[in-house]
């Protein structure tokens, strides 16, 4: 039980899923969201209130453009791109505080969280295979 328990804790420390960073940015919590997907996936679409950095940019780049005094969190496309490990593994070695959003843009977007593009916001959509969508109660209408 103490592997487990050290594993999954571990994780915990390093890892944070989509609907906790959405949380913390509607309670003002001050962390920098970094995207780490290359320019064609950023122009595509990213979270609101990220910032662009691609994972093999950080080195070079994240010592004069993210600030070292917060925490940073990483994301790439979705569970299965291992980008985000990349990028959390580079600023790991540069000395930051940074944890992985391992659900990915995709999550973010099927989870209904803002997304934009340089043209704007993107339509929220709530998708119910990932989590719990509550529709508003039908009114009946009455025909003669």
């Amino acid at each position: 039980m103490t592997d487990a328990f050290a594993h999954f804790s571990a994780r915990l420390a390093f890892e944070t899923d989509c609907a906790d960073v959405y949380a913390d940015q509607r309670a003002g919590v001050s962390f920098t969201l970094v995207d780490v997907r290359g320019e064609d996936a950023w122009r595509q679409g990213r979270v609101s209130g990220a910032v662009h950095l691609p994972h093999a940019e950080i080195a070079a780049r994240a010592p004069q453009e993210i600030d070292r005094s917060l925490p940073v969190v990483v994301y790439c496309w979705s569970p299965g791109c291992n980008g985000a490990h990349r990028g959390a593994r580079e600023f790991a070695r540069l000395g930051y505080d940074v944890r992985e959003m391992p659900g990915g843009y995709e999550y973010w977007v099927r989870e209904g969280q803002p997304w934009e593009t340089d043209e704007g916001p993107g339509q929220r959509v709530f998708d119910p295979l990932v989590m719990v969508v509550r529709q508003r109660p039908q009114t009946a209408s009455v025909t003669a």
